[in-house]
C-alpha cells in the first residue's frame, strides 16, 4: 500500500471518530485497527492528520470514544512489549500507537476532568485477550503504558542489538531478558559500545518522545510554592515497579556523555549525513532532567520495600536513598573513572558551540546546551562526590569557560533570561567551595572569541570582566541577578592571588556606579551591592595583599569614591536632590567612566532577541538571602554554618524581589508569594517600589554606619602619602614604578585584625526547585517543534510570550 493511501485511510478513520456520536465498542477491531494496523504514517503526518480541534471535539462530544482510543493504543503497546515485536508489522503498529498517543496526551492533560483518566483502572486492560487474571489486570492505564514503554526500550531487533545468533527471540525470552546486558552505550557501569544502528536510534527516540509527553502533565499545573507536588508519571516510572530503571538510567546518561558531535572524529563529516544520534541525545537529556526530581520530603522518611540493586558502579553505603531510583542511582555514582567520563562528556558538549565560533561548520552545532546545564546542575546538587571531583582539578575550568561564554553572549537577549539564571546558579553553587576560588588562579590562555575587552590574566579576571559586562550592558531584566553575581565574586575573593589591571578597574567601576547617591537612594536593596564589593576588596586586602598591587593601585587612584561613601549625605534635602538627578539620567549604570578598550578579535557583539522570538515566562527567583546560607571559614579551612543573624559584615538581608516577603527564614515557606509571572512582577515592582518606598535619613544611617570601610581607609592612610611622595620625588607619571613599589610594600601590622571569611553557600529551597521546574519545561516546550507536541495547548506552568 502506498504512503498516500495509508495517509488517506488514517485520515478517514480520524474523521469517522470525530463524526460518530454513538460510542464505538472496544471489541470493534475493524474500526480501531484503522488507526494503526495498515498505516505507515510518520509522526509529522500524525500531527497533521489529527488536528487539535478534532481531538478536543471528540473529548467534549464523545468522551467514551476518546477513552477507548487511548485504551486500545496502550493495549497494542502492551502486546508489543509482551511479544517482542518479532514481525515488521508489529513494529509498525507499536510506532503508530506511540505517535498517536504523543499527539493525544497533551489534550487529555489540559482538561482537569480528564487528568485522572490514565490513573483509573480499565477492566481487563492489563492483559488483553488472555484469560489469566493476575495483578496486572487491575493496573491503572498510566502504569501499563509506562511499563510497556520501558520494556520496548530494551526490545531486541527493535531498540537494541539482538544477542541471538539463531532465530528471533521468543516471547518468554523478552519477559526474562536482563536489560543490564543491553545498555545502549559504554560509560558508567558498562564497558561495551554496541555498534551504531540508526533504526534503533530512531525507534528509541520515538518512544522517549512519548515518555516525555507522559511526563509533561507537569506543564498543565500552575506553579505553586508547594515543593512536594511530585509528578505521578515520573514517580511511578522511576520506582522499583520499573525493572528497567537502572539500565535505562545508565543508557540515557551514557548516550548523552559519550556523544561527540564532531561527526565521530571527522571534521565537517556532519554535513554529509543526518545525525540520528543527536535526536536521541536531545531526548535522553530531556528525559534525565525531568526525571531527576527533588522529592518534597526527606528521603529517609519512606522505608523501601525492596532496595534497588547495588551494582559495582554505585556506592551502597546508604542502601535507603530517595525513592526515585534515577535520583538514587545518580547520587550513588562514585568511581573516579565514571566521574571523569561524565565531566569530560558534559564539558565537550558545552564547549561545542564555542568551537563553532572560530572553526565555523567544523562540527555540528548542538542546540541543547540549556538542558546540559540543568543536567550538570542536578549532577552537582544530587551527588556531592561529583561536585568535589569537578573542583579537584582544573577540569572545572572546562565547564566555567563555556558558561561564561553563554552568559556574555545572552546578556542582551530577553528570550534567554532563563539561560542567564541557570549559568549564574551553577557558578553560585561552585563558588561555595574553596577549591573553586583556588582553581580560578590558573592563567586564561584559551582564546574563545568573546565580546569583552582584551586582557592578560587568569580565569578569575575572565569571570570579573564578563560579570562587569553583564551588569553594565545587559538588559534591565537581569537586575535581580546582580546580588548573585557579586556574591560569587565575594565567595572567591579570599583566594584570588593576583587580579589583572583590567579586572581591578572593572571592580572599581562597579563600585563607582553603585555608590552614586541616586542609585543608592532609588531602591531599598541597592546598597547591598556596595556592601558586597567592599567585602571583595577587604577579603583581597586582608588575605591576598601580596600579589594584588593592581587592585591596590586602582583603589588608590579611585580613593575619592571611598571618601564620598564615608561622607554620604543623609539629610532629607540631599536625598531629594539625588533622586531629582536620577530623573534626568535614567540610564541605570553609566558606561562612560569604564575604559572599555577593544573587544577580542573575531567576536560578535551580544545581540538582542530577534523580534517575534518565542519565550516562556519564568517565576521570580528567591532573594540572595533565601538562595544562600552563610558559612564561616575557620583557620584550618573548614566551614562552619552560621545561624542566620544580622552580622555586621552585611546589611540586614532582606530579599530583593518585589513580592517576596522580607522576613528571613531558613525554610522556603515565606516564599509563597514568589510565584508571580514576570509580567505581573514588572507591573508590581514598578508600582510598589515607586509608590510605597521612600528613602529616609534614618534608613540611610541604618546601613551607612555599617559600611565596612575601616580596612580600606587604613590602607589609603598608610599608602597614599608614600605614593604621592614617590611621584613628587621622582617626578613620576609612570604606573610601572608605582606598581613596583606597591608590589614590595607591606601592610603587616598596620591593618585591622582580619575579619573571618564569610562564604554564602547555595541552599536548596522551594522557590528555586519550582523555578527549575518552570525553566526546564519551558525549554523543553520551545525545543520540541518538530512535531510541536505542546504547541497551542493550554499549558499553565508558564506563559508563552513573544519578544
Amino acid at each position: 500500500m502506498g504512503n498516500s493511501d495509508s495517509k488517506l485511510n488514517f485520515r478517514k478513520a480520524v474523521i469517522q471518530l470525530t463524526t460518530k456520536t454513538q460510542p464505538v465498542e472496544a471489541t470493534d477491531d475493524a474500526f480501531w485497527d484503522q488507526f494503526w494496523a495498515d498505516t505507515a504514517t510518520s509522526v509529522q503526518d500524525v500531527f497533521a492528520l489529527v488536528p487539535a480541534a478534532e481531538i478536543r471535539a471528540v473529548r467534549e462530544e464523545s468522551p467514551s470514544n476518546l477513552a477507548t482510543l487511548c485504551y486500545k493504543a496502550v493495549e497494542k503497546l502492551v502486546q508489543g512489549a509482551e511479544s517482542g515485536c518479532p514481525s515488521e508489522k508489529e513494529k509498525q503498529i507499536v510506532l503508530n500507537c506511540t505517535r498517536l498517543l504523543s499527539r493525544i496526551l497533551p489534550y487529555i492533560f489540559e482538561d482537569p476532568d480528564w487528568r485522572g483518566f490514565f490513573w483509573s483502572t480499565v477492566p481487563g486492560a492489563g492483559r488483553a485477550g488472555t484469560d489469566e487474571v493476575d495483578d496486572d489486570s487491575a493496573r491503572p492505564l498510566a502504569e501499563s503504558l509506562l511499563l510497556a514503554i520501558a520494556d520496548l526500550l530494551f526490545c531486541p531487533d527493535f531498540t537494541v542489538q539482538s544477542h541471538r545468533k539463531g532465530g528471533p527471540d521468543t516471547a518468554e525470552d523478552i519477559q526474562s531478558i536482563d536489560s543490564c546486558e543491553y545498555i545502549w552505550e559504554a560509560g558508567v557501569g558498562f564497558a561495551q559500545s554496541p555498534p551504531l544502528n540508526y533504526i534503533h536510534d530512531l525507534n528509541r527516540t520515538e518512544l522517549l518522545k512519548l515518555l516525555l509527553t507522559c511526563f509533561s502533565e507537569a506543564m498543565y499545573l500552575p506553579p505553586s510554592s508547594e515543593n512536594n507536588i511530585l509528578n505521578p508519571w515520573v514517580t511511578f516510572f522511576c520506582s522499583t515497579d520499573n525493572r528497567h530503571a537502572l539500565p535505562l538510567f545508565t543508557s540515557l546518561l551514557n548516550v548523552v556523555c559519550a556523544y561527540d558531535p564532531v561527526g565521530y572524529g571527522i571534521p565537517y563529516n556532519h554535513l554529509l549525513f543526518s545525525d540520528y544520534r543527536e535526536q536521541l541525545v536531545e531526548h535522553a537529556v530531556q528525559i534525565l532532567i525531568v526525571t531527576l526530581e527533588h522529592e518534597g520530603s526527606p528521603a529517609a522518611s519512606s522505608p523501601h520495600t525492596d532496595s534497588p540493586p547495588a551494582t559495582a558502579t554505585l556506592d551502597d553505603q546508604d542502601p535507603v536513598g530517595p525513592d526515585n531510583l534515577f535520583v538514587n542511582y545518580l547520587s550513588r555514582i562514585h568511581r573516579e573513572e565514571d566521574f571523569h567520563f561524565i565531566l569530560k562528556g558534559v564539558a565537550r558538549l558545552l564547549t561545542n558551540p564555542l568551537i563553532q565560533t572560530y572553526l565555523p561548520n567544523s562540527t555540528k552545532k548542538i542546540q541543547f546546551h540549556q538542558e546540559l546545564l540543568v543536567l550538570f546542575w542536578k549532577l552537582c546538587d544530587f551527588n556531592k562526590k561529583f561536585l568535589f571531583f569537578v573542583l579537584k582539578s582544573s577540569d572545572v575550568l572546562d565547564v566555567l569557560v563555556p558558561i561564561l561564554y553563554y552568559l556574555n553572549d545572552a546578556r542582551a537577549d530577553q528570550s534567554r533570561v532563563g539561560l542567564m539564571h541557570i549559568g549564574v546558579f551553577i557558578l553560585l553553587l561552585l563558588s561555595g567551595e574553596r577549591n573553586f576560588g583556588v582553581r580560578l588562579n590558573k592563567p586564561y590562555s584559551v582564546r574563545v572569541p568573546m565580546d569583552i575587552p582584551v586582557f592578560t590574566g587568569t580565569h578569575a579576571d575572565l569571570l570579573i570582566v564578563v560579570f562587569h559586562k553583564i551588569i553594565t550592558s545587559g538588559h534591565q531584566r537581569l537586575q535581580p541577578l546582580f546580588d548573585c553575581l557579586l556574591t560569587i565574586v565575594v565567595n572567591v575573593s579570599p583566594y584570588l592571588k593576583s587580579l589583572s589591571m583590567v579586572a581591578a578597574n572593572k571592580l572599581l567601576h562597579l563600585l563607582e556606579a553603585f555608590s552614586t547617591p541616586w542609585f543608592l537612594f532609588s531602591a531599598s536593596q541597592n546598597h547591598h551591592l556596595v556592601f558586597f564589593l567592599l567585602e571583595v576588596f577587604n577579603n583581597i586586602i586582608q588575605y591576598q595583599f601580596d600579589g594584588n598591587c593592581n587592585l591596590v593601585y586602582a583603589i588608590i587612584r579611585k580613593r575619592n569614591v571611598f571618601h564620598q561613601l564615608a561622607n554620604l549625605p543623609s539629610d532629607p534635602s540631599s536625598i531629594q536632590k539625588a533622586l531629582q538627578r536620577k530623573k534626568k539620567s535614567p540610564e541605570a549604570i553609566s558606561r562612560t567612566s569604564s575604559q572599555e578598550g577593544l573587544s577580542m578579535e573575531g567576536s560578535r557583539p551580544a545581540a538582542p532577541a530577534e523580534p517575534g522570538t518565542l519565550k516562556t515566562s519564568l517565576i521570580a527567583t528567591p532573594g540572595i538571602d533565601k538562595l544562600t546560607e552563610k558559612s564561616q571559614v575557620s583557620e584550618d579551612g573548614t566551614m562552619i554554618s552560621l545561624q542566620k543573624t544580622d552580622s555586621p559584615q552585611t546589611p540586614s538581608d532582606n530579599s530583593g524581589i518585589a513580592g517576596v516577603s522580607d522576613t528571613e527564614s531558613n525554610s522556603g515557606r515565606d516564599n509563597e508569594d514568589v510565584f508571580y509571572t514576570e509580567t505581573e512582577r514588572r507591573r508590581l515592582s514598578n508600582v510598589s517600589s515607586a509608590a510605597q518606598w521612600i528613602p529616609t535619613p534614618d534608613w540611610v544611617l541604618s546601613w551607612k554606619t555599617k559600611l565596612p570601610l575601616q580596612t580600606i581607609m587604613r590602607l589609603l592612610q598608610v599608602l597614599v602619602p608614600q605614593v604621592e611622595k614617590i611621584c613628587i620625588d621622582k617626578g613620576l607619571t609612570d604606573e610601572s614604578e608605582i606598581l613596583k613599589f606597591l608590589q614590595h610594600g607591606t601592610l603587616v601590622g598596620l591593618l585591622p585584625v582580619p575579619h573571618p571569611i564569610l562564604i554564602r553557600k547555595y541552599q536548596a529551597n522551594a522557590g528555586t526547585a519550582m523555578w527549575f521546574r518552570t525553566y526546564m519545561w519551558g525549554v523543553i516546550y520551545l525545543r520540541n517543534v518538530d512535531p510541536p507536541i505542546w504547541y497551542d495547548t493550554d499549558v499553565k506552568l508558564f506563559e508563552i510570550q513573544r519578544v
